[in-house]
């Protein structure tokens, strides 16, 4: 079956009205975010990007629409929420997977990211300047880089992150790995207390962490601290109120530095968390195309 007589079914289970008329796209409103889900809509071939922007563009270096469409920024956490409102919309991991998303299953194309160091939307522990060579920031580091990480990463998210840093990719875990883990229970007497801020609802892969420095016999104890903005843990990390954080990545905290004067650095990767799109109308690429409309 040809995938334009697909495209046609698909409109017209959604109902004529709907059918090339302008359908908005949801994408978060926040600089590097925002510039990520514009890139992803050029590489899906809905829009026409300026080439002078790089990788970093913003609504305005939109040059072109391929489909009638509109971009709309919004909260990137209200973007689950706000799904049905649009046709579709570029959700991250940190939002997508508590919405019950599997990028392979669900979305209509996925950010693809490069590992490495260039890569500027790599997740990261975060400290302030001058202090990631801390021995126990860096025993923290190297608690999270570990296979059993990456392992735990890969099960549980289901594919939604990624480890950042080298892992062995093959390998068979017994039915209750992610259970074994999740909820461990640490007791901070005697230990270095380090308090670390989180955001979203991603957070369980520090349970094996913890885990991993109490066999180790670190005497390090990670207390999360959970805020429910992005513009928060930078802030409390910068004024002392945390000692790390682990929820953004480069770019973000390249332009949090930039633009709000906080002196702060990378103590060491975590994760990649590839940006997808996501609809409730339709089901394909193709099908969201057919429902826009080629202009």
């Amino acid at each position: 079956m040809k995938k334009s007589f697909i495209a046609a079914l698909a409109i017209a289970a959604l109902g004529a009205s709907s059918a090339f008329a302008t359908v908005q796209l949801g994408i978060p409103n926040d600089a590097t975010n925002g510039a990520r889900a514009i890139k992803l809509l050029e590489k899906a071939g809905l829009i026409t990007v300026d080439p002078a922007a790089g990788f970093s563009p913003e609504l305005k270096d939109i040059t072109g629409t391929v489909y009638d469409v509109e971009v709309v920024p919004v909260a990137a956490n209200t973007l689950p929420s706000t799904l049905d409102d649009f046709a579709a919309s570029t959700i991250n991991g940190t939002y997508a997977i508590p919405a019950g998303f599997v990028p392979s299953r669900d979305a209509l194309i996925i950010e693809k990211q490069d590992e490495g160091a260039e890569n500027p939307f790599v997740n990261i522990i975060a400290c302030r300047a001058g202090e990631k060579d801390n021995p126990v920031f860096q025993k923290i580091v190297s608690a999270y880089q570990t296979q059993l990480v990456a392992q735990f990463i890969l099960v549980r998210f289901k594919e939604a992150y990624f480890p950042a840093w080298k892992y062995e990719p093959k390998f068979e875990v017994p039915a209750n790995f992610v259970e074994s883990y999740v909820g461990y229970q640490s007791s901070k007497d005697g230990k270095t207390v380090v308090k670390l801020g989180v955001c979203g609802s991603a957070h369980d892969q520090w349970d094996v962490v913890q885990k991993i420095l109490d066999d180790r016999g670190d005497n390090i104890y990670i207390q999360l601290v959970e805020f429910d903005a992005y513009n928060l843990p930078n802030e409390a990390l910068n004024s002392g109120e945390i000692d790390l954080n682990a929820f953004q990545h480069k770019a973000y905290l390249n332009k949090e530095i930039a633009s709000q004067g906080y002196k702060l650095e990378v103590a060491g990767d975590t994760i990649m968390a590839p940006l997808s799109l996501y609809s409730r109308k339709v089901k394909t690429l193709d099908e969201l195309k057919a429902l826009a409309g080629k202009k």
